[in-house]
């Protein structure tokens, strides 16, 4: 059992150290997954004294999502109005790297805040991007300014979406600059002419399971996993909620199974891109133009498989990661080919900076679909990547 500090032992910035736990375990866990009496572990606190600071989780939850925006906010307002876009993107950088480990519950947690947190909280980040999208006006002459501002901001956000080693002040410049590249690209320009790509087709359901996990991914895309039923699942199919347990065990397996054919599909796709290439940078184009293809194409499965990982069991999960290592090797292999200068971390850190961008682009353009659409984000990415 965790001992309880006295008074007098107690640290003043108790609540502070809280609300940094608590964001590391949902960042890491997803909000569902987490529980009171972890956090209240990783204070050493125990889970009666947590409850003393926050009534229920979801407040817990709330704070830590709203002391991100806030100190990004408050990282902007010292930069001076007019301030060049390099002084802008360093200190949204310096703060997102500063608290990485738990600054990513916004990203896809934020759908479990109720409508009035979650417009309170759109509205901080509304700020950001409109500090970003002026510098970026100020400093390029080019279209689609509010696009190379969300997208700058997703490849700094990447940060707290992996846990790739690498010093603090390396992060900063890495990711500084690579925001400011994206600032700098002509979505419009860069990929003129460029081949579509043609990926693998998901297969037609034929099977009730398959129709299972078809109903299954969209309500899990929309709501969380952790807030769909059985009973919703069931119904979209027509089935009785007991039914759904003769092609399932359970409602994670269904989760598993989503996770697993975003990982194919995937997989699939990169080994059909880079089957004619001939040099790495052409194999990180066909890597670009392949994971942004996937992501608007399979926009529900994908949202799914990023935001629901975490939550897997163990031994479900293990397979999922491994998948995804191996993807994310092929990309940092190929970079490091075209950028020789770059080590194994610092390529790491930069092809999750690119992913971010993919994310970030994607929602800006609410992912309707097109090939126009996709030839922005990909150009996006390259200049992510330094390319």
């Amino acid at each position: 059992m965790t001992a309880e500090p006295t008074a007098a032992t107690r640290p003043r910035n108790r609540k502070q150290l809280i609300v940094e736990a608590a964001g590391r375990i949902f960042s890491e866990r997803g909000y569902h997954t987490a529980s009171m009496e972890k956090i209240a572990a990783g204070v050493g606190i125990t889970a009666a004294a947590l409850y003393r600071h926050f009534p229920n989780k979801y407040a817990l939850f709330a704070e830590c999502a709203d002391v991100m925006a806030d100190r990004l906010v408050a990282a902007l307002d010292e930069v001076p109005p007019g301030a060049a876009l390099t002084d802008v993107l360093t200190a949204v950088t310096r703060v997102t790297v500063a608290h990485r480990a738990s600054g990513g519950v916004y990203r896809w947690e934020a759908r479990y805040l109720n409508r009035e947190d979650r417009r309170h909280l759109g509205a901080k980040f509304g700020y950001v991007v409109r500090r970003v999208d002026e510098a970026v006006q100020r400093e390029y002459a080019l279209p689609d300014e509010r696009l190379r501002a969300v997208a700058a901001l997703g490849a700094i956000g990447s940060i707290t979406m992996h846990h790739t080693s690498i010093a603090q002040r390396r992060a900063e410049e890495l990711l500084s600059a690579s925001a400011l590249r994206v600032a700098a690209t002509d979505p419009a320009a860069a990929l003129r002419g460029a081949r579509p790509v043609e990926l693998p087709a998901q297969s037609v359901p034929r099977t009730r399971r398959a129709e299972i996990l078809a109903a299954a991914i969209p309500l899990f895309a929309r709501d969380g996993f952790a807030s769909v039923t059985n009973g919703q699942i069931a119904e979209a199919v027509g089935l009785a909620p007991s039914a759904l347990y003769r092609h399932y065990p359970g409602k994670v397996d269904i989760l598993a199974a989503a996770c697993l054919q975003a990982a194919g599909l995937l997989a699939r796709g990169v080994e059909q891109s880079l089957h004619e290439v001939t040099g790495p940078r052409d194999a990180i184009v066909a890597l670009a133009a392949t994971y942004v293809a996937y992501s608007f194409e399979y926009t529900a499965l994908n949202s799914v498989a990023e935001a629901e990982l975490a939550g897997l069991p163990a031994d479900l999960r293990r397979s999922l990661v491994l998948a995804q290592r191996e993807h994310i090797a092929v990309w940092e292999q190929q970079l490091r080919l075209a950028r020789p200068e770059l080590d194994p971390r610092q390529a790491r850190v930069l092809v999750h900076a690119g992913f971010g961008v993919v994310v970030e682009a994607g929602r800006r353009l609410r992912w309707r679909d097109g090939q126009d659409h996709r030839d922005a984000v990909t150009a996006l990415v390259l200049g992510a990547l330094g390319l």
